[in-house]
């Protein structure tokens, strides 16, 4: 293996290039974010912000441009300099955690401490980092257990400590379903690594009762599953918000109200630009548009899951795989949540709800990924001679 870089050391004309259709479908995303943005919270940003219209907007852009930093940084970065701050990166993810819990720096709002309070009245959610920094320390910890030659030096019962840790305490920031998420997408990693679960099988038994108890602690989590299973009840309350998005998606039939309604026809939404914004999209385009969603969330599924079965790199396969997984799960949860076909669980749109932690921390997934996909492009080159080692991935 070539000496190490930071960069890529390797000949211009031989630098693989990023899947330009992965990479097409990440910016049409992103657009139709801003776009949505644009043209849905207009009404209620006059009325909140005076009289700016584009309060929302001009946020969004200033956290995207943070992103898109990040998005370039991860997207250039040699792999090997990635692995290298992968400590970094959760070390830096659990501090801030932890700093949510200090009241001087963290925001309590509605008795949870997820927030930082950042320079110029941004905040910044650090269970959104914690997202990434597991899946890129999970990668790595499953591709040097693969690289073990005697069965019986490999363990993950330290990684799981990790794990849980994690998951734990973005639970005690009221998180529950953020906490619920990454226990989803970790599991899904370890079945992808191909870890024996028996690891995982004394906190698997335990995984019902504890969720069980969760709800049953916060009134507000009870109400919302109530709600959800009986859509009549609390129609005031905790179902306000379900029952304005069924019936904005209802107002868009299929060719939508068109641009710049925003939910104003009909009751709106408090804080559509959230978790909600969704339902903005539908009523203003229709069922048309949520094909066009759809279709570009899929197609950014594709290429980003075929990126990580192709690579062969196993540290770049699995952190492509969680990263592909975090998005596109997330946006249909989402969805999911606006439609009615699950209970309300704060988890936002990608790319859509307003929301710098979530923005800036999605765009660096994404330049990770298509960093990725040049490993699936050498591959294709060097199908027609030898068989590709790892050692020929140099380029990383």
């Amino acid at each position: 293996m070539t000496q190490f870089s930071f960069y890529a050391n390797k000949p211009s004309e031989n630098y693989n290039k990023v899947d330009m259709g992965l990479f097409a479908s990440i910016l049409l995303l992103w657009g139709l974010g801003i776009f949505t943005l644009f043209v849905c919270t207009q009404h209620y940003a006059v009325k909140v912000f005076d009289n700016d219209p584009l309060y929302f907007v001009k946020r969004q852009l200033v956290c995207s441009a943070i992103g898109f930093v990040f998005f370039a940084a991860f997207m250039i970065t040699d792999m090997r300099f990635t692995r290298k701050i992968i400590s970094v990166i959760v070390f830096t993810s659990l501090i801030l955690c932890v700093l949510t819990f200090i009241p001087p720096l963290g925001i309590e709002k509605n008795g949870a401490r997820r927030w930082l309070r950042m320079p110029a009245g941004f905040t910044f959610q650090p269970s959104e980092l914690v997202k990434f920094a597991l899946v890129l320390f999970l990668a790595n910890y499953f591709d040097k257990q693969e690289s073990l030659e005697n069965p019986e030096d490999k363990n993950v019962f330290p990684c799981v400590i990790v794990f849980f840790f994690f998951v734990i305490i973005v639970l005690a920031q009221k998180d529950f379903s953020t906490s619920l998420f990454i226990t989803g997408v970790g599991i899904l990693l370890f079945l992808v690594s191909g870890a024996k679960l028996m690891w995982l099988l004394p906190f698997s038994m335990l995984a019902v009762p504890s969720v069980i108890l969760m709800i049953t602690l916060e009134p507000y989590r009870i109400q919302r599953v109530i709600g959800w299973v009986r859509p009549d009840q609390y129609a005031s309350g905790v179902n306000y918000q379900s029952l304005a998005a069924k019936r904005a998606i209802a107002a868009g039939g299929i060719w939508g109200n068109g641009i710049g309604t925003g939910l104003q026809r009909i009751h709106s939404i408090p804080e559509v630009q959230s978790d909600y914004i969704f339902a903005g999209w539908s009523e203003g385009m229709g069922f048309l548009g949520v094909l066009l969603y759809f279709a570009a969330l899929i197609f950014f599924a594709y290429r980003g899951y075929r990126t990580a079965f192709n690579c062969k790199d196993r540290f770049t396969a699995y952190a492509t795989f969680g990263c592909v997984s975090i998005i596109f799960l997330q946006s249909i949860i989402n969805t999911m949540v606006v439609c009615g076909l699950l209970p309300s669980t704060g988890i936002q749109l990608p790319f859509f709800s307003l929301g710098g932690s979530s923005i800036i921390v999605t765009l660096a997934m994404c330049g990770f990924i298509l960093n990725a996909s040049r490993c699936e492009e050498l591959i294709d080159k060097s199908s027609e001679n030898d068989e590709i080692s790892i050692e020929s991935l140099s380029y990383l």
